[in-house]
C-alpha cells in the first residue's frame, strides 16, 4: 500500500508543477471481433437478406450494413453466402434479391 501512496503523491506533484502530459491517442477504428465459421457467417446472409427484404429496393454494401446494424466486412461475409445462394443479385453497384 505504501507504494501507491508514493505513485499518487509523485503523479499529484508533476500536476501541480505544471508539466503536461500527451493525451493518449484514440483510434477512430472500431475493431469488431468475431469467429468466421459456417454458423456466424449464416446469422450475417440472414441480416443482409432481412435488409434487403425490409428495405424493397437496391441498395448499396454502406447502405446494407446501416439498415442491418452489422460491419461492411460482416456484409460482404453475408453477401458471399447468398451469391452463392442465388439469393441475390447484382446491378451498377447496387444488391437486390433474386
Amino acid at each position: 500500500m505504501t507504494e501507491k501512496k508514493e505513485t499518487v503523491r509523485k503523479a499529484a506533484t508533476s500536476k501541480a508543477a505544471g508539466e503536461k502530459k500527451a493525451a493518449p491517442r484514440r483510434s477512430t477504428a472500431k475493431k469488431v471481433v468475431f469467429e468466421i465459421n459456417a454458423e456466424t457467417v449464416g446469422f450475417k446472409a440472414g441480416d443482409v437478406y432481412q435488409a434487403l427484404a425490409t428495405s424493397e429496393n437496391a441498395l448499396s454494401v454502406a447502405e446494407i450494413a446501416k439498415a442491418a446494424k452489422i460491419t461492411e466486412e460482416e456484409t460482404l461475409l453475408g453477401m458471399g453466402w447468398l451469391f452463392k445462394e442465388g439469393k441475390i443479385k447484382a446491378e451498377e453497384n447496387k444488391i437486390t434479391l433474386a
